[in-house]
């Protein structure tokens, strides 16, 4: 059915058409992410996954220091 016809059969009996809510956009201009200077100073986590030979899954959390790029933790998990 044509989507004209129906908004006029929804108008003849007085229904009205939910509508479908747009696009979110982000508000405002984003900054650019600074760059750490030293050590220690901004860090990252990422879950990564993997499966054992027998078929069980597990997750580890790796947290990384975004200046040094050296590996601080990692902590395994199923």
């Amino acid at each position: 059915m044509n989507h004209k016809k129906l908004f006029r059969l929804y108008r003849e009996e007085r229904l009205t058409a939910r509508r479908r809510g747009g696009r979110k956009r982000a508000m405002g201009t984003r900054m650019p992410m600074t760059l750490p200077r030293g050590p220690n100073q901004r860090w990252s986590l990422d879950f990564v996954f993997d499966q054992l030979s027998d078929g069980r899954r597990f997750r580890v959390l790796v947290t990384v220091d975004d200046f040094s790029r050296e590996c601080l933790a990692l902590v395994v998990d199923s």
